[in-house]
């Protein structure tokens, strides 16, 4: 039994390099040796006052006292953000795919004649400058997205009822596009609770009168569509971006 203890500091290092798996490992080799201990000394009374007088407590002891110091030894990053990846790569695919569906909807009803593309006061910039992505930080970034979504999200919202109104035909495509931003914007509050991202207000949008014609319709619609599907395409590399700050 006492060649576990002098194998020890071999153990507990192999546990730190393999830092994921260390508390599941920490904790299986307690109940291990706990197990041993009792089945070697069962009973109570003198058997257990042999076990509390034994050595072999006094080194169980000492092992129980390291488990706070093996906890610590994990990496800030992987107690914290265990499933980081995972989700950015959630996003990204996300994010994405509402790329694609408004691709389709901007060549379902292209326009010959020049967007205005000064109705809408109110939609988030953008800033695609290389230098702006490589300077992005995990918790500002999510916050801003957040903030960004849910104002393209209440400008989309507008247009859907517009839609309707009008009986167009792309309010049905329209509203499962509004479906998958909602989507997005849940997956992106989940990830923003587990790095404690802050949850910024929403200011309201100023949105344009309702169109009164088809024509001004099909403007207000491209041109909103328009500027989301290159915010998506930002979204995306920031993603990205914000995955690749993860792994280093």
């Amino acid at each position: 039994m006492f060649c576990v203890f002098f194998f020890l500091p071999t153990i507990i290092t192999t546990l730190i390099n393999n830092s994921t798996n260390l508390l599941t490992y920490s904790s299986s080799y307690l109940l291990f040796f706990s197990t041993y201990l009792f089945v070697r000394f069962p009973g109570s009374g003198q058997n257990m006052k042999l076990l509390l007088d034994s050595s072999s407590s006094l080194l169980f002891s000492v092992l129980l006292a390291q488990l706070p110091l093996l906890t610590s030894a994990l990496p800030a990053q992987s107690r914290r953000h265990p499933h980081s990846h995972a989700d950015l790569d959630k996003l990204t695919n996300q994010t994405r795919h509402l790329q694609k569906l408004t691709h389709d909807l901007i060549n379902d009803h292209e326009l010959d004649s020049v967007i205005d593309h000064h109705r809408f006061k109110s939609l988030p910039a953008i800033n695609g400058r290389a230098n702006d992505l490589s300077s992005l930080e995990l918790k500002t970034t999510l916050s801003q997205l957040h903030t960004d979504l849910k104002s393209f999200e209440h400008h989309f919202e507008w247009l859907n009822k517009v839609t309707k109104k009008h009986q167009h035909s792309t309010a049905p495509k329209l509203g499962e596009m509004i479906s998958h931003i909602k989507s997005l914007i849940n997956s992106l509050q989940r990830q923003m609770s587990r790095v404690d991202a802050q949850r910024n207000p929403v200011p309201s949008p100023s949105l344009p009168p309702h169109p009164t014609s088809h024509w001004e319709m099909d403007q207000s619609s491209q041109e909103l569509l328009q500027r989301f599907r290159l915010y998506c395409d930002w979204a995306t590399r920031a993603f990205l971006s914000l995955k690749s700050k993860t792994q280093a």
